[in-house]
């Protein structure tokens, strides 16, 4: 039987590959209800991976983003590595946090979208949404800053923001409270937190922001490397450069 030459096994590979792919998603508890349906087939380019689908799904149903950073996919009954690609016909369930767990507490790489944080606070019986967007500033300690770094130990920090959150609820009872954090390198006038609280009338929403904020530069591990036009420092605790600064009277 005669070979197939190099070049006619290439042309017969491109056009019989697939540009897209289909398959069938799964979804539970809450986002079942944000997208409406416990299942959907979706066709997506060929070639994405497990660790890309969120985002695709979250292109349809922007509400989702924010909870990225913890949720799981699974493909075919089975935990999958971001890494691993999808095939045609796989079934792909995307795990909303399990019991314990509180997907209005975030701590990302992803920009942060003070309308989607808000979107998970919202609701008919609230009278008052106050949202507050904490952002890199060009300067401190009479420097110029041209950018900030944060590191973070995610698992650790949105269990201590559940933990603000919790504070928050048992200060303010009728308070609905969501808070994401980024982490990574950062620009003058990119949003590093994001705070939302919702409530029946506004003085509670204020306070507990206000509060909430200080929380965070207290308990969160977080911390901030300064970068200038000359150099750069790692700033350590906010909390105490909040002393430092007067913002917060040291106990």
């Amino acid at each position: 039987m005669r070979g197939v030459p190099a070049y006619e096994t290439r042309a017969y590979m491109s056009t019989t590959m697939p540009d897209t792919i289909t398959v069938t998603m799964l979804y539970f508890a809450m986002f079942r209800e944000h997208i409406g349906a416990p299942s959907e087939q979706l066709v997506i380019p060929a070639g994405t991976t497990a660790g890309e689908i969120f985002d695709t799904v979250s292109k349809r149903y922007p509400a989702l983003a924010p909870m990225k950073a913890s949720t799981l996919v699974m493909v075919n009954e089975a935990y999958a590595d971001a890494d691993q690609l999808l095939r045609d016909g796989d079934e792909i369930a995307l795990i909303p946090p399990v019991s314990g767990g509180d997907s209005r507490f975030i701590c990302t790489e992803d920009v942060l979208d003070p309308r989607l944080v808000e979107a998970m606070v919202v609701s008919d019986d609230a009278g008052a949404l106050v949202t507050f967007v904490g952002s890199v500033r060009n300067h401190a300690r009479g420097r110029s800053v041209t950018s900030l770094e944060y590191e973070a130990y995610p698992p650790a920090a949105t269990k201590m923001l559940s933990q603000v959150g919790t504070e928050v609820q048992e200060q303010w009872p009728g308070v609905r409270i969501a808070i994401a954090h980024r982490f990574g390198h950062l620009y003058p006038g990119d949003a590093s937190v994001v705070i939302a609280c919702s409530s029946v009338h506004r003085d509670e929403a204020y306070a507990a922001s206000a509060w909430a904020i200080s929380r965070i530069k207290e308990i969160v591990p977080i911390w901030k490397k300064e970068h200038y036009e000359d150099g750069s420092a790692w700033i350590g605790s906010e909390h105490a450069y909040q002393i430092e600064t007067g913002r917060i009277v040291e106990d």
